[in-house]
């Protein structure tokens, strides 16, 4: 493992494992991130990893594999980024974990909350034999420049204490992904955790309390109900309402429908505190705030932008705000700032929900954490 002061020095080369389009946004970010270089792929679809070297467009001299094993193995880089099918994560992370390279793995950390515990307790090991290297979950909405103007404004105390978050995603179905792999809750966990893990750690971050209680209803009413993959039909959901309770009172509000391409906005995040509300509005970037004291007349709103930002991306530019914080804890030494902890709660919390749908009845985040399978 590199040195802070060597990587530092010599740049930080990274190895990308799964080139598919989360491999792709990874890419093109490193080719606008200081001192980074992309010097090896592995993926065992040719396709993907031939469209991968092509969009590289020669910027970097990049090694090919079909095993990530061989990858890990090759001396070629310091840091890897798993954005692999979710269900491969738990394989390829005790793989990297075995190793003294950076990394940074693709939400959800894992499909099952048990394969998470065996990640951390992975994890934990890797520190006491020494290796201080980073380990970072990649949650990057809470870097989406609106959504982090939000949290600011919450963070230093604008509206008082959080009570109410409200998280609205209205978007288009799943994009379809080699083999067909999300398809199936097998796969991916299910859609509450594989898409929304990311809204629930935005409600964790933004109340900074520990969830305690999840209610939800939700099911597949629309979408790839005429789709057959071998004999098949696909069983992901399309649209839920969860309901956070938080040990400190506050609670969280969650709606997603996945078949709402008309929507002006993909995503809608509110939240209400005894001294006034803060809204952020995506994709235009829209920040509001309004103080109770001030009426509706004093509601304030702009429109956001990250000046650091170089490349957008998919993800309105949190990807290559989340890697340059990510290669400045490589070559600083730094705690990563969404660490497995983080991860692990967020896929619990997506479990819960989908445990909540199929009983009909609130389910314990400690129960979901205790007993995983149960």
């Amino acid at each position: 493992m590199l040195s802070p002061m060597s990587s530092r020095a010599k740049g930080v080369r990274y190895g990308i494992i799964g080139s598919g389009m989360m491999g792709l946004e990874h890419l093109w970010n490193l080719h606008h991130i200081p001192g980074a270089s992309v010097t090896a792929i592995a993926d065992p679809n040719e396709p993907s990893r031939s469209f991968t070297i092509a969009m590289d467009e020669g910027r970097n001299q990049i090694a090919e594999f079909t095993d990530h094993r061989e990858l890990l193995g090759s001396g070629l880089v310091d840091a890897v980024i798993i954005s692999t099918p979710n269900m491969t994560h738990r394989a390829i992370l005790d793989d990297v974990l075995a190793t003294d390279l950076h990394l940074l793995v693709e939400k959800p950390l894992c499909t099952t909350v048990s394969d998470c515990h065996a990640v951390i307790e992975a994890a934990g090991a890797r520190r006491d034999r020494g290796c201080d290297a980073v380990i970072w979950v990649g949650l990057e909405y809470r870097y989406m420049p609106p959504v982090a103007a939000l949290l600011e404004q919450v963070h230093r105390g604008a509206i008082g204490r959080p009570t109410m978050v409200s998280i609205r995603e209205h978007r288009f179905p799943f994009l379809k992904k080699v083999d067909n792999w999300n398809r199936f809750n097998r796969n991916t966990g299910g859609t509450l955790v594989e898409k929304c893990c990311h809204f629930f750690d935005l409600m964790n971050h933004i109340t900074g309390d520990r969830p305690v209680r999840v209610l939800a209803s939700g099911g597949q009413d629309v979408n790839h109900l005429d789709e057959t993959y071998d004999g098949e039909v696909p069983d992901i959901l399309d649209n839920a309402f969860v309901i956070v309770d938080y040990e400190g009172g506050a609670r969280a509000l969650l709606d997603l429908c996945m078949f709402a391409e008309a929507s002006h906005h993909q995503e809608e995040l509110s939240v209400v505190g005894p001294l006034g509300k803060v809204e952020a509005f995506l994709p235009d970037a829209t920040v509001r705030i309004g103080l109770r004291s001030e009426g509706r007349a004093g509601v304030r709103a702009e429109v956001v932008r990250n000046e650091r930002v170089a490349y957008e991306g998919f993800h309105h530019g949190s990807s290559y705000l989340e890697h340059l914080d990510f290669i400045e804890a490589i070559r600083s030494g730094k705690p990563p700032s969404v660490d497995v902890e983080a991860g692990l709660l967020s896929v619990a919390m997506g479990v819960a929900a989908h445990r909540s749908i199929d009983r009909g009845m609130p389910v314990l985040i400690d129960d979901v954490l205790a007993d995983p399978t149960a």
